[in-house]
């Protein structure tokens, strides 16, 4: 298919690797990029984001009708993406355009982030939402969606893979490792796990700098805000690999679990259904509920290297068998969007 593809697709975002897959599996993508449409002054970024109003929205929503009008895609690919007016999407549809959503975020949870005010009033207008959460489907319903479809995040095949033949605790320079954002009560667990083992922080510096004290955050924040390569290889140098669920958004499973398995990592997360279903515990992945349960899951395994290489091999196959990698996970998407155009011709 001819996909017009809208999103932040810059090198470090996720949206780009979705492209990627769409690429590999054969479609022709036409991407606009939507960063270059915020304003440069960062006070008015944040209004206008709060707001998703103004001249900047206007912007990016003529852009991609006359790109659409020159174009003639099949398909109208929104990734992540908040700036996109209810008659824009009425637009594109009517040119016979089937249109979609991507959001992996949650616009109706309990964070109450802002941002959201025109992407809820666009919600009625696509022909198919993507979704990563049970919940969200019976919500984007009550709100007037057409057709919406699960799908998990995933890890991207090309970045993330295991390492090198022969790699083990000697290549290893972090013991507890946690990669990500302080999010509920990250930065509290981890400095409380801190008292017993070496852990070791990464993320975006000045989310750690307000949720850790100055004294914590000189003790275990390590090497800023990893991608790529980087990304990678802090992974292959944990010796345990962290991913909690992030409850204030009502996650199921995390993406960061998808990406540690197909590193070849040993994947310590915490217990959810969603992680149950998709790998065995004590033989693809190791989970926890509750400080105690983890501090008691750290103790087992840091000293146990044959044991922990079993699991993450195991991990790591069950995630490519399975297919929680982007081209899986797109393929899926691509297979409704085909549905629902073979529907709108007939």
């Amino acid at each position: 298919m001819k996909i017009l593809y809208a999103g932040s697709l810059s090198p470090n975002d996720s949206a780009l690797y979705r492209l990627w897959a769409l690429e590999r599996l054969g479609h022709q993508v036409i991407p606009v990029n939507s960063i270059p449409y915020s304003p440069s002054n960062p006070k008015l970024r944040a209004i206008v984001f709060r707001l998703a109003m103004g001249p900047h929205v206007d912007r990016l929503n003529r852009d991609i009708i006359d790109i659409a009008e020159r174009e003639r895609p099949d398909v109208l690919w929104a990734d992540k993406l908040l700036w996109m007016k209810p008659k824009t999407v009425d637009r594109l549809r009517s040119l016979g355009i089937v249109t979609v959503s991507y959001m992996i975020d949650n616009p109706f949870g309990p964070r109450q982030d802002p941002g959201w005010r025109l992407y809820m009033k666009a919600i009625p207008h696509y022909d198919l939402h993507v979704l990563q959460r049970d919940k969200n489907i019976e919500d984007y319903r009550s709100r007037g969606a057409r057709d919406v479809i699960k799908i998990q995040t995933a890890y991207e095949p090309t970045l993330h893979f295991p390492p090198p033949e022969g790699w083990s605790d000697r290549n290893r320079n972090r013991d507890v490792s946690f990669l990500g954002t302080p999010y509920d009560d990250r930065a509290i667990v981890l400095s409380n796990l801190s008292q017993e083992f070496d852990v070791a922080i990464s993320g975006p510096t000045r989310h750690w700098k307000r949720a850790l004290t100055p004294e914590q955050f000189s003790k275990l924040y390590r090497e800023g805000e990893l991608y790529h390569d980087q990304y990678r290889e802090a992974i292959w140098r944990s010796k345990i690999n962290l991913s909690f669920i992030t409850h204030s958004n009502q996650d199921e499973f995390v993406h960061k679990s998808f990406e540690i398995a197909g590193c070849g990592g040993f994947l310590l997360a915490e217990r959810s259904q969603g992680h149950m279903d998709r790998f065995v515990d004590g033989e693809e992945a190791v989970f926890f509920t509750g400080y105690d349960e983890l501090v008691e899951k750290i103790r087992r395994y840091l000293p146990d290297e044959e044991a922990r290489n079993r699991i993450a091999a195991a991990g790591h196959r069950r995630a490519e068998r399975d297919g929680y990698h982007n081209d899986r996970q797109v393929g899926l998407i691509v297979e409704r969007l085909q549905k629902i155009a073979l529907a709108k011709k007939s």
